[in-house]
């Protein structure tokens, strides 16, 4: 990686917006803020809903911008259509508006948006220069063979993307570069837009050397992150099965605000189920397996820990779907369906412990990810790029 010049002799000002929906864009940007932070850097965060609260909670002050994707499912599968449509309701320009206003107060150098699109815009309109952080371009998929109407809308979120990758300044890729790249089959990208694309390796909030384990955790452990959509509640109960079957095994389960914690009946003593880890790294250091959905954040916070995972991916969410598959095909772990049994369950828990084959191959992962920090990186090439055009990125020109 090149020497970082900027943080000593140029102080710049980045917004940093947050899509809300999954915890992995929301440990990037924190890791991020860390990171322009304490290279001497000014940082603002724009967030909401659940994603807000998780930042605000490891210290940083948070503008709240408006909600723009809204996801929706039942019984273990992504509802498309019910998902569009509830996201074309909070659809406005005064949205917009809301997001330009907070860029023409904060005045800053750089725009980053992590799969928040309402930032891209504003950042145009406002003529500052905007980088996207993203780990699915490839979105036909959600929309093929779903019919006329499903795909009608597929035709114009294509569209849609097409223009923002060709208008954004640089696309950061935050994965391993191929052929380890966890998003692989989720990236494509149009025509024109190679030479701004970037693989910075997995954007971690924390280095592996840095994080202090958590003394007395009962090993072997067992994390479990699901997230926040009630609709994932299946795993928590199949989970608390498999963990009757076997009380060697113990477990941190992490719901979200969004569970029917109610309804979590006879938890056993081996499991300590949680409403939310703002900080989730030293449970990485102390545990041994992590059963997640397929999201790519935190199968990307796992494996470069050199942790197995079990992966639960939404059905009809082709994004998490290939993420698990490529846990599955490249022996990382295992992915289930949400109609797994307790017994399938445990004995696949129990093989990602015993079997020290999938602990050799994620440990090559580590070693990656040990050699490659994301927020190095990105920092480092938005530097470069500030510095690049003397005078040509100030507030004036701007404003």
């Amino acid at each position: 990686m090149p020497e970082c010049k900027t943080s000593s002799d140029k102080r710049m000002i980045f917004l940093i917006f947050v899509c809300g929906e999954g915890l992995g864009h929301t440990g990037r940007c924190i890791s991020l803020a860390s990171e322009m932070q304490n290279a001497g850097h000014t940082v603002f965060i724009g967030a909401y809903g659940y994603s807000q609260k998780l930042i605000e909670e490891s210290g940083y002050i948070v503008e709240e911008i408006p909600q723009e994707l809204r996801l929706s499912g039942k019984k273990g599968a992504l509802d498309l259509k019910n998902s569009i449509f509830s996201t074309a309701k909070v659809i406005s320009l005064g949205n917009i508006n809301s997001v330009t206003k907070l860029i023409e107060r904060t005045k800053p150098d750089f725009v980053i948006s992590d799969g928040y699109y309402n930032g891209i815009i504003a950042a145009k309109r406002k003529k500052v220069p905007v980088c996207i952080i993203v780990n699915q371009s490839s979105m036909q998929e959600f929309f093929r063979d779903k019919g006329f109407v499903i795909g009608a809308v597929g035709f114009v979120v294509k569209k849609f993307y097409t223009w923002i990758y060709r208008n954004v300044n640089m696309i950061f890729i935050p994965d391993f570069a191929p052929p380890y790249t966890i998003c692989g089959s989720n990236l494509s990208f149009p025509d024109g837009v190679k030479n701004k694309i970037r693989f910075s390796g997995p954007v971690l909030r924390k280095k592996y050397e840095k994080v202090i384990p958590i003394k007395d955790l009962k090993r072997p452990h067992v994390l479990c992150s699901i997230g926040g959509f009630g609709y994932r509640f299946q795993i928590f109960k199949t989970l608390l099965e498999a963990a009757k079957m076997d009380n060697s095994i113990n477990y941190t389960l992490i719901g979200g605000p969004d569970l029917d914690y109610d309804l979590l009946e006879s938890v056993p003593e081996n499991v300590d189920i949680r409403r939310l880890i703002p900080d989730p790294f030293p449970y990485y250091r102390s545990v041994d397996v992590v059963i997640c959905t397929g999201g790519h954040g935190t199968i990307t916070e796992s494996l470069s820990y050199g942790l197995p995972v079990i992966s639960f991916p939404d059905q009809s969410h082709n994004e998490q779907e290939n993420n698990a598959q490529f846990i599955e095909d490249n022996e990382y772990g295992r992915r289930f369906s949400y109609s797994v049994t307790p017994e399938e369950l445990l004995k696949a828990i129990r093989s990602l412990i015993d079997d020290e084959k999938y602990r050799s191959n994620v440990s090559a992962l580590k070693e990656q990810a040990q050699k490659c920090h994301g927020p190095d990186f990105i920092r480092e090439k938005l530097e470069e790029y500030f510095s690049s055009v003397p005078g040509e990125h100030s507030h004036q020109q701007f404003y």
